[in-house]
């Protein structure tokens, strides 16, 4: 029996899922080999298998981010769409394999509306224009819709109209934000928000628990795969009383760790002040807030002081592609866990980490692939450690 394949009109322009002609079955195991070599010598010198991979049962609209860049077009066209690998060069696209059937129509009624309405897009090479970006979030359990303007300028002109055209166009969006970027810069986002229309964040839940979700909070683009990822690193913390959960964000992973254990106590670090606010909220809201705490602050330094005094059974990291640093992997092991587990969106990056812990007096326990995007070369990666 042949492998089901899946294509895609402009997936040889666009680049984004650089393995859609490769059957799916043969992209696990190319990803569990990524992990093996990476991971392998390391986990059977510590006698810890890396389990199979846990690939998705259909591979397909299962990222809920959505997000396009603007350019000028003639006839006063505005084009939308990805850009084109390695390039700047605009591929239009109607419609998207891996993303949540809503995003490209609402994203394309926003280059429509904009034509109409005559508002110019944003020219990097000049640092002229208005629309810069849109980025449209949808719920996974719920029917909350949230659309980002980024515009360059602090003031829209018509913005009554706007609105009301995008909501007429996109009924199914629940609120409408403009995020000011007045920068130079390729980042997509910028610090300011507006709220345009509707209650300015949206909704969405995981492993049970809800949490809110503003224009610029980090949170996973494949709400499905989150929840085992989630629920591994949960499990990894074994029967903690209290844990540290660094890198916290808006707390998603420690909220989800204490409606699943109800005597564990989480103390969750973040340097984001919004995000931390944010978490304060999602606790309360997922009846939580007398067992999570929440600090503003950077993890690293916070470990040398307050958090020295502290005792923690087990940590929770999440740290970003570049993973984590020295002086923070440092300061976990002066903190003396009894177990780590290790959530990394980037497999080399973890190694290097592993190593550094495996320096410190940790081995490792389980290794767990996970495919959180589908006809990429990405692989993540859940791994529980034990303090000797």
């Amino acid at each position: 029996m042949g492998y089901k394949t899946y294509t895609c009109p402009i997936a040889r322009d666009c680049g984004g899922c650089e393995w859609l002609a490769v059957p799916y079955p043969i992209q696990l195991r190319r990803k569990q080999a990524q992990v093996d070599e990476l991971l392998g010598q390391m986990a059977q010198k510590d006698g810890a298998a890396i389990e199979p991979i846990r690939g998705m049962s259909e591979p397909v609209r299962y990222r809920h981010k959505a997000a396009t860049p603007f350019a000028h077009a003639r006839g006063g066209r505005v084009l939308c769409g990805f850009y084109a690998a390695g390039t700047h060069r605009i591929v239009p696209c109607e419609k998207c394999l891996v993303e949540d059937g809503r995003a490209r129509h609402i994203l394309g009624a926003v280059a429509r509306v904009a034509e109409r309405l005559h508002i110019p897009p944003y020219d990097e090479d000049r640092g002229v224009g208005v629309l810069r970006h849109a980025v449209v979030r949808c719920g996974w359990k719920t029917d909350d819709v949230m659309l980002v303007l980024v515009t360059r300028v602090d003031e829209l002109r018509g913005v009554d109209r706007l609105v009301a055209e995008l909501r007429a166009a996109c009924p199914e969006v629940t609120t409408i934000v403009q995020n000011i970027n007045d920068r130079r810069t390729n980042a997509i986002l910028g610090r300011r928000c507006k709220t345009l229309f509707g209650p300015g964040v949206m909704h969405d839940e995981l492993l049970g628990c809800r949490f809110e979700i503003s224009p610029t909070s980090f949170y996973q683009t494949n709400p499905a795969q989150t929840e085992v990822l989630y629920g591994l690193a949960v499990e990894g913390v074994g029967n903690a009383g209290r844990v540290l959960d660094a890198y916290c964000g808006t707390g998603t992973i420690g909220i989800c760790a204490a409606t699943k254990m109800p005597g564990l106590e989480v103390v969750g670090v973040e340097q984001v002040p919004g995000a931390v606010a944010c978490a304060r909220r999602n606790a309360g809201a997922n009846g939580v807030a007398d067992r999570c705490s929440f600090v503003a602050a950077d993890a690293t330094t916070w470990m040398a002081g307050d958090g020295a005094r502290d005792h923690f059974d087990a940590v929770i990291m999440d740290p970003p592609r570049a993973g984590s640093t020295p002086e923070f992997l440092a300061g976990v092991a002066r903190l003396a866990p009894g177990r780590i587990a290790y959530v990394s969106c980037n497999v080399v990056t973890q190694a290097r980490d592993l190593e550094v812990l495996h320096e410190r007096g940790y081995r490792l326990e389980r290794v767990v692939p996970v495919d959180m995007f589908p006809h990429t070369r990405h692989v993540e990666s859940v791994v529980t450690l034990v303090r000797h």
